[in-house]
């Protein structure tokens, strides 16, 4: 069974309803993101970053997965489809995807301040008084900035052996997720679906520039796996 990689930020789950990560003036609802998405911020303020996600995380029950989620939950019958997203969301989840690697942590999950392997499943508000087992605060399940990203090598090993890369929804400029696209094999054909792409075909060998949304750009690229659909 052939291979799907697929790579997916904040444009695929903003057709759900979900706020991107910061807007162009480089706040996040009025926030510095380093007030809220770094271990200092955290460690200055931890009821403004808690406060912060349990926003998220409310706002995360009342949406859903939209048609591009479920496009890829599709592929699964006639393709071994691993996602590696850079969400924080559980969208591709609740959509039907079953290989999921969430690059950046998970809403629903907090884990110790003290054991950073003590991770629990998590779906009301976190707050401070909240401890894990050893009696430490919990914090999200989020990677901060300044933080290692411990699912990075899981997803290089899949892309390196990606027969299909698919990129969607993310402007290939966060590092590390955009240095994925140079572990795909040689001759491994790549899709990019933005409405305002970022790379053009002339960029990488092999590359298809979707200029689409991403429920626009999976229904396109359904009838190149499947035919008209």
């Amino acid at each position: 069974m052939k291979k799907i990689v697929v790579l997916t930020g904040a444009g695929i789950s903003a057709e759900s309803g979900i706020q991107t990560f910061r807007d162009a003036d480089g706040l996040w609802e009025g926030h510095d993101v380093l007030e809220v998405a770094s271990p200092e911020g955290f460690a200055k303020n931890p009821a403004l970053v808690l406060d912060f996600y349990n926003q998220r995380r409310r706002q995360l029950h009342k949406v859903h997965p939209n048609a591009a989620h479920l496009a890829l939950a599709k592929l699964q019958a006639d393709y071994d489809v691993h996602i590696i997203t850079q969400n924080v969301d559980d969208l591709h989840e609740r959509a039907g995807s079953k290989q999921v690697v969430h690059l950046h942590g998970e809403l629903l999950k907090a884990r110790s301040t003290l054991d950073e392997h003590l991770i629990y499943d998590w779906t009301e508000d976190l707050n401070l008084g909240h401890t894990c087992e050893k009696n430490a605060q919990l914090r999200p399940h989020i990677v901060w900035f300044g933080e290692a990203v411990p699912a990075l090598e899981q997803a290089i090993s899949l892309t390196a052996q990606a027969d299909f890369l698919i990129i969607i929804g993310t402007s290939m400029q966060v590092y590390p997720a955009a240095s994925l696209v140079h572990y795909t094999p040689a001759g491994c054909p790549i899709y990019f679906i933005d409405p305002k792409p970022s790379v053009k075909a002339s960029d990488f060998k092999h590359l298809t520039v979707l200029k689409a949304t991403a429920t626009e750009g999976m229904k396109q690229l359904l009838k190149q796996f499947y035919g008209k659909c």
